[in-house]
């Protein structure tokens, strides 16, 4: 996820085998000012609001909504891609070697947790 802050793509990303973050990336379907309105009728209360959402990267990691966190601290953006290449091949060769049963169980599993 690079940065699918407030939308409804962001739900359909989660459904996945693995869910990664950059690191200064946020992650929500909703947007703080969105979810001020419907929450208090008030969407100047955005900064509490983001706080309530637990939509930044290393939140999220630690409710273990997202799987990894890619560090973009002191990477150039072309050694990020690379690091993401190397971990996206790995992780593709793990996942390859599961049944199409496991898989799927796995994914409901995880998704049961919450």
């Amino acid at each position: 996820i690079i940065g699918e802050g407030g939308s409804g793509g962001a739900l359909a990303l989660a459904v996945a085998d693995k869910v990664w973050m950059l690191e200064h990336t946020v992650y929500s379907i909703l947007s703080p000012e969105g979810f001020a309105s419907i929450l208090w009728k008030d969407g100047t209360r955005t900064t509490e609001a983001a706080q309530l959402m637990n939509m930044t990267a290393g939140e999220l990691y630690h409710m273990e909504v997202v799987d990894k966190v890619i560090p973009e601290h002191g990477y150039f953006s072309s050694e990020i891609v690379d690091m993401i290449k190397t971990s996206l091949i790995s992780e593709l060769e793990v996942l390859s070697q599961l049944s199409l049963e496991d898989l799927l169980e796995q994914r409901y599993q995880r998704f049961r947790k919450y």
